[in-house]
């Protein structure tokens, strides 16, 4: 499985790659275009990603306009499969993560990550892949 993390805090992004690297080849981006970037890559290689980790306040482009992009670019590009997305947040506020939902999240995880719940969240996902 092929996962991309895009975290702008070192801290949540070692402690997730730790995580699931067990699950899959990982890849780190810091900020929302470096995540538009490595999805167009990953399509343009043919070698999409399976699931993406998406913190909802990243820099140069927040996490909800990079999930919106991305789904947009699956239409575009008539993808019939879509990315597994989740997002990470550290606000509890509902609006945020209904606004999420609304553009496509799959799931959505608060910080600090609760491993157990985050690893329930992944196989729960693979089994709808």
């Amino acid at each position: 499985m092929r996962i991309l993390i895009a975290e702008d805090d070192v801290v949540s992004r070692k402690l997730m790659w730790k995580i699931l690297s067990d699950y899959g080849d990982c890849d780190l981006v810091i900020n929302g275009l470096e995540a538009i970037d490595a999805f167009l890559l990953a399509l343009k290689d043919k070698e999409p990603y399976d699931m993406i980790f998406l913190d909802i306040m990243m820099p140069k482009v927040d996490g909800v306009k990079v999930l919106k992009t991305i789904r947009d670019l699956e239409m575009q590009n008539q993808i019939n499969n879509p990315v597994k997305i989740i997002m990470t947040t550290a606000l509890g506020e509902t609006e945020v993560v209904d606004d999420a939902f609304t553009k496509g999240a799959n799931a959505y995880a608060t910080k600090p990550l609760d491993i157990e719940k985050l690893i329930e969240v992944i196989k729960n996902l693979q089994l709808t892949r």
